[in-house]
Protein backbone atom coordinates (compact mmCIF):
# COMPACT_ATOMS: atom_id res chain seq x y z
CA UNK A 1 0.00 0.00 0.00
CA UNK A 2 1.43 3.28 -0.66
CA UNK A 3 -0.35 6.44 -0.78
CA UNK A 4 -0.76 8.86 -4.21
CA UNK A 5 -0.50 12.36 -3.05
CA UNK A 6 -2.42 14.75 -1.49
CA UNK A 7 -6.40 14.49 -2.25
CA UNK A 8 -7.95 17.30 -1.04
CA UNK A 9 -8.03 19.99 1.74
CA UNK A 10 -10.85 20.56 3.56
CA UNK A 11 -11.40 24.04 5.03
CA UNK A 12 -14.21 27.09 6.76
CA UNK A 13 -16.10 29.67 5.56
CA UNK A 14 -18.44 32.17 7.18
CA UNK A 15 -19.95 32.89 3.84
CA UNK A 16 -20.42 30.74 1.38
CA UNK A 17 -21.61 33.36 -1.63
CA UNK A 18 -18.25 35.38 -0.89
CA UNK A 19 -15.95 31.93 -0.71
CA UNK A 20 -17.66 31.76 -4.10
CA UNK A 21 -16.71 34.96 -5.82
CA UNK A 22 -13.03 34.51 -4.68
CA UNK A 23 -12.02 31.00 -5.41
CA UNK A 24 -14.16 31.14 -8.41
CA UNK A 25 -13.33 35.07 -10.33
CA UNK A 26 -10.16 36.08 -8.35
CA UNK A 27 -8.13 32.35 -8.42
CA UNK A 28 -10.16 31.18 -11.67
CA UNK A 29 -10.68 27.80 -9.74
CA UNK A 30 -13.92 25.67 -11.15
CA UNK A 31 -16.90 24.95 -8.69
CA UNK A 32 -17.06 20.97 -9.57
CA UNK A 33 -19.46 20.38 -6.95
CA UNK A 34 -22.39 22.02 -4.93
CA UNK A 35 -23.68 20.33 -2.39
CA UNK A 36 -23.95 20.50 1.26
CA UNK A 37 -22.43 19.67 4.63
CA UNK A 38 -23.65 15.80 5.34
CA UNK A 39 -23.55 16.37 8.90
CA UNK A 40 -25.31 19.52 8.62
CA UNK A 41 -27.54 20.02 5.56
CA UNK A 42 -28.03 23.13 6.07
CA UNK A 43 -25.25 24.36 5.12
CA UNK A 44 -23.11 24.62 1.66
CA UNK A 45 -20.24 22.23 1.05
CA UNK A 46 -18.36 23.63 -1.78
CA UNK A 47 -15.74 21.80 -4.07
CA UNK A 48 -12.99 23.63 -6.19
CA UNK A 49 -10.73 22.33 -8.69
CA UNK A 50 -9.17 21.86 -12.05
CA UNK A 51 -11.43 21.18 -15.12
CA UNK A 52 -13.23 18.00 -13.97
CA UNK A 53 -12.11 18.05 -10.13
CA UNK A 54 -9.59 15.75 -10.38
CA UNK A 55 -8.12 14.25 -7.48
CA UNK A 56 -5.43 16.21 -5.78
CA UNK A 57 -6.85 19.38 -7.56
CA UNK A 58 -9.67 19.63 -5.05
CA UNK A 59 -10.22 22.64 -2.35
CA UNK A 60 -13.41 22.34 -0.15
CA UNK A 61 -15.12 24.75 2.21
CA UNK A 62 -17.71 23.94 4.79
CA UNK A 63 -20.29 27.27 5.17
CA UNK A 64 -20.38 27.83 9.18
CA UNK A 65 -22.72 31.02 9.46
CA UNK A 66 -20.93 33.37 11.50
CA UNK A 67 -17.70 31.36 12.57
CA UNK A 68 -15.36 33.73 14.62
CA UNK A 69 -11.77 34.26 12.60
CA UNK A 70 -9.50 31.84 13.05
CA UNK A 71 -6.77 32.28 15.81
CA UNK A 72 -3.57 31.13 14.61
CA UNK A 73 -1.33 28.56 16.57
CA UNK A 74 0.32 24.83 16.38
CA UNK A 75 -1.16 21.88 16.35
CA UNK A 76 -2.93 22.93 12.69
CA UNK A 77 -2.89 22.59 9.35
CA UNK A 78 -1.50 26.47 8.91
CA UNK A 79 -0.95 26.56 5.41
CA UNK A 80 -1.92 24.94 1.70
CA UNK A 81 -0.21 25.49 -1.19
CA UNK A 82 -1.56 26.02 -5.23
CA UNK A 83 0.09 24.86 -7.82
CA UNK A 84 1.41 26.82 -10.66
CA UNK A 85 2.55 25.89 -13.55
CA UNK A 86 6.20 28.20 -13.46
CA UNK A 87 7.59 30.96 -12.08
CA UNK A 88 6.47 33.48 -14.68
CA UNK A 89 2.87 32.83 -12.99
CA UNK A 90 4.00 33.72 -9.94
CA UNK A 91 4.73 36.96 -11.09
CA UNK A 92 1.84 36.96 -13.09
CA UNK A 93 -0.36 36.69 -9.40
CA UNK A 94 1.86 38.81 -7.34
CA UNK A 95 0.72 41.74 -9.88
CA UNK A 96 -2.99 40.75 -9.83
CA UNK A 97 -2.81 40.62 -6.03
CA UNK A 98 -1.52 44.44 -6.20
CA UNK A 99 -4.28 45.61 -8.43
CA UNK A 100 -7.09 43.68 -6.85
CA UNK A 101 -5.16 45.26 -3.10
CA UNK A 102 -5.27 41.19 -1.94
CA UNK A 103 -2.80 40.86 1.37
CA UNK A 104 0.31 39.28 -0.12
CA UNK A 105 4.03 38.62 0.65
CA UNK A 106 6.95 38.72 -2.03
CA UNK A 107 8.22 35.77 -4.31
CA UNK A 108 10.45 33.58 -2.45
CA UNK A 109 11.70 30.58 -2.24
CA UNK A 110 10.40 27.42 -0.40
CA UNK A 111 12.08 24.01 -0.08
CA UNK A 112 13.69 25.14 -3.14
CA UNK A 113 10.79 25.86 -5.26
CA UNK A 114 9.78 29.53 -5.84
CA UNK A 115 6.60 30.61 -4.09
CA UNK A 116 4.42 33.26 -3.14
CA UNK A 117 2.22 32.82 0.10
CA UNK A 118 -1.30 35.48 0.62
CA UNK A 119 -4.82 35.26 2.32
CA UNK A 120 -8.04 35.77 1.17
CA UNK A 121 -10.74 38.22 3.00
CA UNK A 122 -11.36 35.37 5.69
CA UNK A 123 -7.49 35.34 6.51
CA UNK A 124 -6.95 31.76 4.72
CA UNK A 125 -3.31 31.46 4.82
CA UNK A 126 -2.56 30.13 1.30
CA UNK A 127 1.03 29.68 -0.68
CA UNK A 128 1.25 29.50 -4.78
CA UNK A 129 4.22 27.14 -5.46
CA UNK A 130 5.93 26.90 -9.10
CA UNK A 131 5.87 23.77 -10.81
CA UNK A 132 8.55 25.27 -12.85
CA UNK A 133 11.49 22.16 -12.05
CA UNK A 134 8.33 19.47 -10.09
CA UNK A 135 9.00 16.00 -10.70
CA UNK A 136 6.55 13.44 -9.49
CA UNK A 137 2.75 14.03 -9.52
CA UNK A 138 1.42 15.62 -12.19
CA UNK A 139 -0.88 18.26 -12.11
CA UNK A 140 -4.48 19.17 -13.19
CA UNK A 141 -5.71 20.77 -16.35
CA UNK A 142 -7.17 24.50 -15.34
CA UNK A 143 -10.37 24.67 -16.40
CA UNK A 144 -10.67 26.37 -20.06
CA UNK A 145 -13.90 29.00 -18.99
CA UNK A 146 -11.60 30.24 -15.89
CA UNK A 147 -11.21 34.01 -16.44
CA UNK A 148 -7.41 33.56 -15.36
CA UNK A 149 -5.44 32.94 -18.61
CA UNK A 150 -4.31 28.88 -18.81
CA UNK A 151 -1.06 29.32 -18.68
CA UNK A 152 -0.67 30.93 -15.31
CA UNK A 153 -3.90 28.77 -14.36
CA UNK A 154 -3.90 26.77 -10.90
CA UNK A 155 -2.70 22.93 -11.13
CA UNK A 156 -4.34 21.66 -8.39
CA UNK A 157 -3.19 21.35 -4.34
CA UNK A 158 0.81 21.72 -3.43
CA UNK A 159 2.46 21.35 -0.15
CA UNK A 160 0.19 21.34 3.01
CA UNK A 161 2.39 22.66 6.33
CA UNK A 162 1.44 21.50 9.44
CA UNK A 163 2.23 22.94 12.48
CA UNK A 164 2.98 21.25 15.86
CA UNK A 165 4.53 21.50 19.02
CA UNK A 166 6.01 18.22 19.14
CA UNK A 167 7.30 16.96 15.70
CA UNK A 168 8.66 13.48 16.33
CA UNK A 169 4.61 12.67 17.59
CA UNK A 170 3.50 14.01 14.00
CA UNK A 171 6.61 12.73 12.06
CA UNK A 172 6.31 8.61 13.45
CA UNK A 173 2.36 8.87 12.17
CA UNK A 174 3.66 9.83 8.33
CA UNK A 175 6.55 7.78 8.36
CA UNK A 176 5.66 4.82 10.28
CA UNK A 177 2.24 4.70 9.99
CA UNK A 178 1.60 6.24 6.45
CA UNK A 179 4.65 5.60 4.84
CA UNK A 180 6.22 9.02 4.05
CA UNK A 181 9.78 9.43 3.25
CA UNK A 182 11.74 12.48 4.53
CA UNK A 183 12.37 14.42 2.03
CA UNK A 184 14.86 17.56 3.48
CA UNK A 185 14.11 20.57 5.39
CA UNK A 186 14.34 24.19 4.70
CA UNK A 187 14.74 27.37 6.91
CA UNK A 188 11.98 28.43 9.44
CA UNK A 189 10.32 31.71 8.65
CA UNK A 190 10.73 32.55 12.42
CA UNK A 191 13.93 32.82 14.11
CA UNK A 192 15.43 30.93 16.61
CA UNK A 193 12.57 28.05 15.12
CA UNK A 194 13.78 24.32 13.81
CA UNK A 195 14.10 23.83 10.40
CA UNK A 196 10.55 23.40 8.44
CA UNK A 197 10.79 19.04 7.52
CA UNK A 198 9.17 17.86 3.81
CA UNK A 199 7.78 14.69 3.57
CA UNK A 200 6.80 12.76 0.47
CA UNK A 201 4.97 10.02 -0.64
CA UNK A 202 3.77 8.21 -4.20
CA UNK A 203 5.80 9.22 -6.84
CA UNK A 204 6.87 12.97 -4.49
CA UNK A 205 6.72 15.83 -5.51
CA UNK A 206 4.18 19.17 -5.29
CA UNK A 207 1.18 17.02 -5.23
CA UNK A 208 2.44 14.84 -2.84
CA UNK A 209 4.57 16.66 0.08
CA UNK A 210 3.65 17.52 3.70
CA UNK A 211 5.91 20.18 5.37
CA UNK A 212 6.04 19.67 9.51
CA UNK A 213 6.78 22.99 11.45
CA UNK A 214 7.42 22.41 15.02
CA UNK A 215 6.79 25.32 17.21
CA UNK A 216 7.09 26.23 20.99
CA UNK A 217 6.18 29.97 21.08
CA UNK A 218 2.62 29.23 20.27
CA UNK A 219 -0.96 28.89 21.88
CA UNK A 220 -2.71 26.19 20.47
CA UNK A 221 -4.96 26.53 17.10
CA UNK A 222 -9.17 27.98 17.52
CA UNK A 223 -10.24 27.20 14.64
CA UNK A 224 -12.77 29.47 12.73
CA UNK A 225 -13.50 30.54 9.02
CA UNK A 226 -10.17 30.67 7.04
CA UNK A 227 -8.77 27.67 9.12
CA UNK A 228 -8.49 24.62 7.47
CA UNK A 229 -10.33 21.47 8.92
CA UNK A 230 -8.32 18.53 7.46
CA UNK A 231 -6.36 16.93 4.93
CA UNK A 232 -6.93 14.33 2.73
CA UNK A 233 -4.27 12.04 1.37
CA UNK A 234 -4.83 9.54 -1.82
CA UNK A 235 -5.58 6.29 -1.87
CA UNK A 236 -6.21 4.44 -5.21
CA UNK A 237 -9.58 2.20 -4.44
CA UNK A 238 -12.16 1.02 -1.95
CA UNK A 239 -10.27 -2.15 -1.64
CA UNK A 240 -6.92 -0.57 -0.15
CA UNK A 241 -8.74 1.61 1.69
CA UNK A 242 -10.20 -1.51 3.71
CA UNK A 243 -6.20 -2.27 4.34
CA UNK A 244 -5.65 1.26 5.42
CA UNK A 245 -9.05 0.63 7.68
CA UNK A 246 -7.43 -2.12 9.12
CA UNK A 247 -4.32 -1.00 9.85
CA UNK A 248 -5.18 1.98 11.53
CA UNK A 249 -7.01 0.32 13.73
CA UNK A 250 -4.28 -2.54 14.57
CA UNK A 251 -2.03 0.91 15.26
CA UNK A 252 -5.10 1.56 17.90
CA UNK A 253 -5.76 5.47 16.41
CA UNK A 254 -9.38 6.71 17.54
CA UNK A 255 -10.88 6.11 13.53
CA UNK A 256 -14.48 6.80 12.17
CA UNK A 257 -14.26 3.68 10.13
CA UNK A 258 -15.30 3.31 6.45
CA UNK A 259 -17.40 6.74 5.40
CA UNK A 260 -19.18 6.66 1.98
CA UNK A 261 -18.92 10.27 0.76
CA UNK A 262 -20.72 9.30 -2.92
CA UNK A 263 -18.20 11.00 -5.00
CA UNK A 264 -15.45 9.05 -2.97
CA UNK A 265 -15.14 7.00 0.27
CA UNK A 266 -12.90 7.98 3.34
CA UNK A 267 -11.63 7.05 6.53
CA UNK A 268 -10.71 9.49 9.42
CA UNK A 269 -8.77 10.01 12.21
CA UNK A 270 -6.36 12.10 14.54
CA UNK A 271 -2.79 12.05 14.88
CA UNK A 272 -1.23 12.39 18.20
CA UNK A 273 -1.21 16.63 17.96
CA UNK A 274 -4.46 16.60 17.17
CA UNK A 275 -4.98 16.93 13.08
CA UNK A 276 -7.69 15.48 11.32
CA UNK A 277 -6.21 13.39 8.59
CA UNK A 278 -8.73 11.52 5.54
CA UNK A 279 -7.77 8.57 3.19
CA UNK A 280 -10.01 9.03 0.46
CA UNK A 281 -10.30 6.96 -2.97
CA UNK A 282 -9.55 8.80 -6.13
CA UNK A 283 -12.94 7.19 -7.46
CA UNK A 284 -15.87 7.20 -8.08
CA UNK A 285 -15.32 11.12 -8.83
CA UNK A 286 -17.70 14.58 -9.48
CA UNK A 287 -18.88 13.55 -12.77
CA UNK A 288 -20.77 10.64 -11.02
CA UNK A 289 -24.47 12.61 -11.07
CA UNK A 290 -23.53 15.36 -13.46
CA UNK A 291 -22.53 16.01 -16.92
CA UNK A 292 -19.04 17.52 -16.74
CA UNK A 293 -19.53 20.05 -18.55
CA UNK A 294 -22.17 21.57 -16.07
CA UNK A 295 -20.37 20.33 -12.78
CA UNK A 296 -21.30 22.64 -9.84
CA UNK A 297 -24.36 24.71 -11.59
CA UNK A 298 -27.07 22.86 -9.49
CA UNK A 299 -27.08 21.56 -6.10
CA UNK A 300 -25.73 18.09 -6.10
CA UNK A 301 -27.46 15.48 -3.13
CA UNK A 302 -26.45 12.19 -3.15
CA UNK A 303 -28.93 9.82 -3.04
CA UNK A 304 -29.85 9.85 0.51
CA UNK A 305 -30.34 12.94 0.86
CA UNK A 306 -32.45 13.81 -2.28
CA UNK A 307 -35.65 13.19 -0.77
CA UNK A 308 -35.19 16.39 1.37
CA UNK A 309 -34.11 18.28 -1.30
CA UNK A 310 -36.81 20.34 -1.43
CA UNK A 311 -36.47 21.63 1.93
CA UNK A 312 -32.35 21.82 1.70
CA UNK A 313 -32.82 23.81 -1.26
CA UNK A 314 -35.25 26.05 0.54
CA UNK A 315 -32.77 27.26 3.54
CA UNK A 316 -29.94 27.61 1.26
CA UNK A 317 -28.75 31.06 -0.10
CA UNK A 318 -28.09 31.65 -4.18
CA UNK A 319 -24.27 31.62 -4.27
CA UNK A 320 -24.04 34.67 -6.76
CA UNK A 321 -26.45 37.63 -6.85
CA UNK A 322 -27.20 36.56 -10.50
CA UNK A 323 -28.76 33.28 -9.76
Amino acid sequence: MELKGIHHVSALTAKAPDNFDFYTKVLGLRLVKKTVNQDDISVYHLFYGDEKGNPGTELTFFEIPHAARTHEGVNSISALSLRVPDDQALVFWKKRFEELHIEHEEIKNRAGRSTLAFKNHEGQRLILVSDENNVGVKGGKPWDKSPIPQEYGMLGLGPVKLTVRYAPATVNVLTDILGFRMKGQYSSEVEGQPDILVFETGEGGTGAEIHVEERNDLPPERLGRGGVHHVAFRVEDEEELREWIAKIRAARFPNSGFVDRFYFRSLYFREPNGILFELATDGPGFDTDEDLATLGESLALPPFLEEKREQIEAKLKPLDTKQ
